[in-house]
């Protein structure tokens, strides 16, 4: 399989967009429209990339920082494209860039209901907190974009 790996720009939005759909990422319509996404990696340029196999996105993962901690978001590999490597060499290319930027520890967060991601992430070296309780307050109203969502 010839795979292409490469720094994610907006031109890959629909593809990757797409491909956070099939995969049960967590959505919403603000933060995830292109014009978020596109705000994101202009504040994040080096950091975020994307697995090509004949011209397609099969893989994707979204990763930044705030000047501290880095943060890996929406990381995603096409069902028919896993087992060949590309979620692991999408997490290396980002930790790399992390470290390039002078970032020394990286976070994200998995939803408890995706056992796969979460035997992939601890596959990769993270460890689970369990001392931690994870909050949100949204700033504006957004809408979900995730048919399994459910309040807790």
């Amino acid at each position: 399989m010839n795979t292409e790996y490469r720094l994610m720009n907006i031109e890959d939005y629909e593809q990757a967009y797409d491909l956070w759909l099939l995969c049960g990422n967590g959505l919403n319509n603000k933060d995830d429209s292109r014009e978020g996404i596109d705000k994101y990696l202009k504040r994040n340029p080096t950091t975020s990339f994307v697995a090509v196999c004949e011209e397609k996105v099969v893989g994707v993962i979204l990763c930044g920082h705030d000047g501290r901690r880095g943060i890996i978001q929406h990381a995603c590999v096409s069902p028919e494209y896993r087992r060949f490597g590309i979620g692991s060499k999408l997490v290396d290319l980002a930790l790399e860039a992390l470290k390039a930027e002078g970032i020394n520890k990286v976070l994200l967060v998995a939803f408890k209901k995706n056992e796969g991601g979460n035997k992939f992430w601890e596959s990769q070296g993270f460890t689970l907190r369990e001392d931690l309780n994870y909050r949100n307050k949204a700033l504006s109203e957004m809408i979900r974009i995730d048919p399994d969502y459910t309040k807790e």
